[in-house]
């Protein structure tokens, strides 16, 4: 007489529960391990790409100023007069113009989608020391004059007390003597 044994059967198509969960636990580790590597040269990236644009378009301001004899101003549109021939009030100066000075399609956008700041520099208070504009990017946050800006920034000395801008301006006085 034969004696069956009744044994399990495994269903060898399926997948277990701990199974399954491993390989969860094995793509979260391979996408935070991407995610941590490549986010820094993410940002690195938009900040070359934000230095490079702030260089290519000095060099066409550059480039303007050769040809008008001056950076455009902000009635002549500012940094639009690299791109469309501003109205001058001088005729030869329209002849002058030989633009556009960017490659089509630019935008004077940086990588987080802010427009660059274009400040040409007043004549009636402009010191010879004094840059003829400042360019620059407000960078990642969005917000001017921190130290995330990419470009051309205001140099300031910071002053600590009034005695010290007597002594750097000069003789200047408080008022109190």
């Amino acid at each position: 007489m034969k004696i069956k044994l009744n044994s399990i059967k495994k269903n060898k198509g399926a997948f277990t529960l701990i199974e399954i969960l491993l390989v969860l636990v094995i793509i979260g580790l391979v996408a935070t391990a991407l995610v941590v590597n490549l986010m820094p040269q993410q940002e690195g990236a938009e900040r070359n790409a934000a230095d490079l644009l702030v260089k290519s378009v000095k060099n066409s301001l550059n480039t303007y100023r050769l040809n008008i004899g001056h950076y455009p101003t902000e009635d002549e549109g500012g940094l639009l007069a690299l791109v469309q021939k501003p109205t001058f009030e001088n005729e030869r100066l329209g002849t002058k113009w030989t633009g556009p000075y960017v490659k089509s399609g630019t935008t004077f956008d940086d990588p987080w989608g802010n427009p660059l700041v274009y400040e040409p520099a007043d004549p009636e208070f402009k010191q010879p020391e004094d840059p003829d504009y400042r360019l620059y990017s407000k960078g990642p946050n969005g917000l001017e004059g921190d130290e995330d800006d990419i470009g051309d920034k205001e140099q300031e000395e910071e002053v600590d007390s009034l005695e010290e801008l007597g002594e750097a301006g000069g003789g200047l006085t408080t008022g109190n003597e």
